[in-house]
């Protein structure tokens, strides 16, 4: 893995400081982000990803995000990227992982 993606992966777990019991484990040519033994994000490329429900998609694809697509033949539509704008606020951020890791 690139400096570049463990770089925004430290980004990322900075920013869910609030979130306890938090981990980050090599998966996927990224990471599964785990909160006590639920998986429930993906940091890949760059990117964060959470595991949605028919409840939490739509604030997800109403900010345009799509579904995590590991390569061209491969798509997985029970997780969605995390619109920047969430990424930058940590309490925005917080929240939305705590509800993917409830699911």
């Amino acid at each position: 893995m690139s400096s570049k993606n463990d770089g925004f992966k430290d980004f990322v777990l900075d920013q869910l400081t609030d979130l306890r019991s938090l981990t980050a484990r090599a998966m996927f040519g990224g990471y599964g982000l785990y909160h006590r033994s639920t998986f429930f994000g993906i940091i890949h490329n760059g990117r964060l990803y959470f595991k949605v429900t028919t409840s939490t998609l739509s604030r997800h694809t109403d900010h345009g995000m799509k579904p995590f697509r590991p390569n061209t033949k491969q798509t997985l539509k029970s997780f969605y990227e995390v619109p920047i704008d969430i990424l930058e606020d940590a309490e925005a951020l917080t929240q939305w992982a705590t509800d993917a890791a409830e699911q």
